[in-house]
């Protein structure tokens, strides 16, 4: 793998994501942000934010997949909620749960979370963008 995920020594080990990647590869991969769209452009889940969150996972790993990368090779995600405070915290990682158990792996590479007035649609609720670095 290219990437290798650090907690460092100082800084808190938050659980759902690593404070470091350190990349080697040599190709990078970047994959616009995902909404919450099955194949023909249908939303998914709308009004609710666990399976929205799933569905943007799903949509991640078929973009690294076309390129030949997993979720093991993502440097960085950026993740944009609309209208974010922390109690849809637990909503949020119950989407990342439901989609790390049918990936069957889990991501963890350091991640922003903002905090958005709006997404490009009303219906989506949650935006992911990744980098990935891949040999």
């Amino acid at each position: 793998m290219a990437i290798t995920l650090v907690d460092p020594e100082g800084l808190p080990k938050v659980g759902a994501y690593r404070q470091v990647a350190v990349a080697t590869g040599s190709r990078l991969v970047f994959v616009a942000g995902q909404v919450a769209w099955d194949a023909d452009g249908a939303t998914v889940g709308a009004g609710d934010l666990a399976a929205q969150v799933e569905r943007c996972y799903l949509n991640v790993h078929t973009a690294l997949a076309s390129a030949g990368g997993t979720f093991a090779d993502i440097a960085k995600l950026t993740v944009y909620v609309v209208d974010w405070t922390p109690d849809k915290m637990p909503h949020f990682l119950d989407g990342v749960a439901r989609a790390a158990a049918r990936l069957g792996e889990t991501p963890a590479a350091p991640g922003t979370l903002v905090g958005v007035a709006a997404l490009d649609v009303p219906e989506h609720l949650v935006e992911v963008e990744a980098t990935a670095v891949l040999d």
